[in-house]
């Protein structure tokens, strides 16, 4: 065989079998693990492996969703081009085409209506460079005060009683470091092995170190598995049952009265409205033994450090707030915050729930975590953005309150960036009603979702592999995630949008971002100053430190492990504890909604199941939604195992499949949430919004259940 074969053979060989590895990080979780993409071309044949790669916040693991998270950004449904709706018809069209159907409708809306008709709806799942850019598009382009995004469903109680606790929100107050050398943790409404199984090791660890580990949540899960008492209180009862856990703490004895007298405000008022609190009254209406209550509040007060993590179950309800705070209470009386191995920790939903919230795209706020209505705020941010402090809009409405406004077509044209609202909002089907009263809705995704069918334009949106930016972990850890795999198609950057979109709107100069890095610096200096500090964080720091804990105030800074050690961010410097200031309502069912729903995830899916159900690693492992019941609950109603049943609210029905459980409260079902049309859960949820953070009450609502062909069913 000649050399000039040879050769031909080892580049054929080569070429072959040649494998590419891309940097990335999770598109999912709050724990945002950090990843490989292998890709291997063998023959005419190219696959694709995801392995872990090391950080400081889960060690190189990844879970499920996290090692096929790859299938969904190459799947044949993927949007490559825009979506232009003719006739009733979705049409590919260009850029050129796509843009300018949005500027002349944009601009006709608010010509005719004023600049508050429009409204923008962003994402916990964009970067923080894009989730700034969209706060100051809607702001500066768009001119209009309604903006919020998604989060607001999610995280918004536990950050505004951090807020109003504390004085400032980080999610974590401690670094994940430390749970393994805690001696006492409380999980309060967290399934942390369904929801952010990575993280579970850390709980593991302190388990096996002695921890003492008590659940609170209506079902047994496999988190509840780990703790050595579970109170399985009815769904609604969290503020009732942290309460309870507070008088037994200070009637035992087993407050830090010098903690108290030194850090905290508030405390004689807490103290005297527990006077008169029954605890035996609390045991009933929780439906936790009263014993099991003073075995948990014994347990954590007695210990010298310990830790309280709260997560959706107690927060997404209409006190969820109050509810946070009462739990904050416990840890404030007992002197466990600002110290080594003691702390509050929000366990955050969405990939980037955390950065998402602190950089302006909430209705209130700018960035840095600053307050849209403080006028000193305002005026940096306007120095900032080389604007005038007048153009800048005041604070607007939540996220479901502007589908109201909509639905009073006071808000007339929006744009939905990364988010399906028509699944994740409560009383879906008003949502959807109310988009379709809309003059005009664009909608950036990677898909056609249940949002984007209703859509005037639809912009294919970048993955995790394409769309390189930093995400604010779980613990306020600032990482940065590498992506360089080609854009596919004629897909651009979430953040290229938005700067093509504000030329047009005639606002370029401010938009003339070449990178996500560009962008960053930006925000770097809108955040300096503010109780969200990045202004010490580069990306090349980042890169050597593999991320950074903010407050970051300077360069020379290494950021900030654990929060409150000396000072809460109070102006006093003190904490403040809460005392309800109204009787504690409850949820009453009656003879016609008799059962308490509540909703959660499961392992395999990810919010409204957009990305994940397009994975078919994942899609396998839950086809279908389903109805959790106990086997004697469903006997009461006829209803058969694995069999399609009806649930109704006062809102809407849904039918899904029967799961018999015995691992569920009696008087209680659940759904979980990433399913859309007569799956949608949240078909069923109330509007009903917290007063102060207007979360919806995603996790108590009143139903019925019967078969889904039965004569009661088909009455009704």
């Amino acid at each position: 065989m000649t050399e000039l074969m040879l050769k031909y053979f080892r580049d054929k060989q080569k070429d072959i079998q040649s494998e590419k590895v891309y940097d990335s990080q999770c598109p999912f979780c709050s724990m945002q693990c950090k990843m490989k993409l292998i890709e291997q071309r063998v023959v005419s044949r190219t696959t694709y492996k995801t392995i872990g790669a090391d950080n400081p916040t889960t060690e190189g693991r990844l879970c499920v969703k996290g090692m096929n998270a790859h299938q969904h950004s190459f799947h044949r449904d993927r949007l490559k081009q825009p979506l232009l709706k003719k006739n009733g018809e979705f049409v590919p069209v260009s850029w050129e085409e796509a843009y300018a159907a949005i500027h002349r409708n944009f601009s006709k809306i608010q010509r005719e209506n004023g600049n508050h008709a429009l409204s923008v709806y962003g994402s916990g799942s964009l970067t923080n460079e894009e989730a700034y850019l969209l706060g100051k598009f809607a702001r500066v382009a768009l001119k209009t005060k309604y903006i919020d995004y998604n989060g607001r469903l999610c995280m918004a109680s536990a950050a505004t009683g951090a807020n109003q606790s504390f004085g400032m929100d980080r999610g974590f107050t401690n670094s994940l470091q430390e749970i393994p050398k805690t001696k006492c943790i409380i999980l309060a409404g967290t399934n942390i092995a369904e929801c952010q199984p990575t993280i579970m090791p850390y709980f593991e660890q302190a388990r096996a170190n002695g921890a003492y580990i008590i659940a609170v949540d209506p079902r047994e899960t496999a988190t509840t598995d780990l703790a050595d008492l579970h109170l399985k209180n009815k769904p609604g009862t969290d503020e009732i049952l942290a309460h309870a856990l507070l008088k037994i703490i200070i009637k035992e004895n087993l407050a830090d009265q010098e903690f108290i007298d030194e850090r905290v405000t508030g405390f004689k008022e807490i103290y005297h409205y527990l006077d008169d609190l029954d605890l035996e009254g609390c045991a009933e209406t929780t439906g936790v033994p009263l014993e099991e209550l003073y075995q948990a509040a014994t347990a954590f007060g007695q210990e010298e450090s310990g830790m309280i993590f709260t997560a959706r179950g107690i927060e997404q309800q209409v006190n969820g707030t109050n509810t946070v705070r009462s739990f904050l209470n416990i840890l404030l009386a007992t002197g466990k915050i600002g110290k080594p191995y003691s702390g509050y920790g929000a366990v955050t939903g969405q990939g980037n729930g955390q950065g998402g919230r602190e950089h302006g795209q909430k209705a209130d706020q700018l960035p840095g975590y600053r307050s849209i209505e403080n006028p000193k705020d305002r005026a940096y941010i306007a120095s900032v953005w080389e604007i005038d402090e007048e153009e800048l809009p005041g604070k607007g409405v939540s996220a479901y309150e502007m589908f109201e406004k909509a639905d009073e077509q006071l808000i007339k044209g929006m744009m939905v960036m990364c988010s399906n609202p028509v699944n994740s909002g409560p009383n879906a089907g008003f949502i959807k009603s109310a988009l379709k009263k809309l003059e005009f809705l664009v909608v950036v995704d990677m898909f056609l979702s249940e949002t984007a069918e209703h859509a005037d334009v639809v912009l294919p949106a970048s993955s995790y592999l394409e769309d390189e930016g930093t995400m604010t972990n779980v613990e306020g850890r600032v990482t940065l995630r590498e992506a360089s795999y080609p854009l596919p198609g004629k897909v651009k950057h979430d953040w290229q949008i938005v700067c093509d979109l504000a030329k047009l709107l005639g606002k370029g100069d401010k938009f003339q971002f070449q990178s996500a890095e560009e962008i960053f610096e930006e925000l770097r200096r809108a955040s300096k100053g503010g109780k969200a500090d990045y202004s010490g964080i580069t990306y090349e720091k980042i890169r050597s430190r593999n991320g950074i804990l903010w407050p970051c105030p300077n360069e020379n800074h290494e950021g900030t492990t654990r929060l409150f050690e000396e000072r809460f961010a109070h102006s006093d410097g003190k904490a403040l504890m809460f005392t309800p200031a109204n009787e504690i309502q409850e949820m009453v069912e009656d003879a016609a909604y008799p059962l308490t729903l509540t909703t959660g995830r499961v392992m395999s899916h990810y919010l409204t199941g957009v990305q994940t159900r397009k994975s078919h690693s994942l899609a396998a492992r839950h086809i279908e939604s389903f109805l959790e019941i106990h086997p004697s609950t469903a006997r009461k109603y006829d209803i058969q195992n694995e069999s399609l049943v009806n649930i109704e609210s006062r809102f809407g029905k849904i039918t899904v499949r029967t799961l018999f459980s015995e691992k569920i409260r009696k008087d209680t079902v659940f759904v979980p949430f990433h399913w859309g049309g007569e799956q949608n859960v949240n078909r069923l949820v109330s509007d009903e919004l917290d007063p102060f953070c207007k979360m919806p009450g995603f996790k108590v609502t009143a139903v019925r259940a019967a078969p889904y062909l039965s004569r009661k069913a088909i009455d009704h």
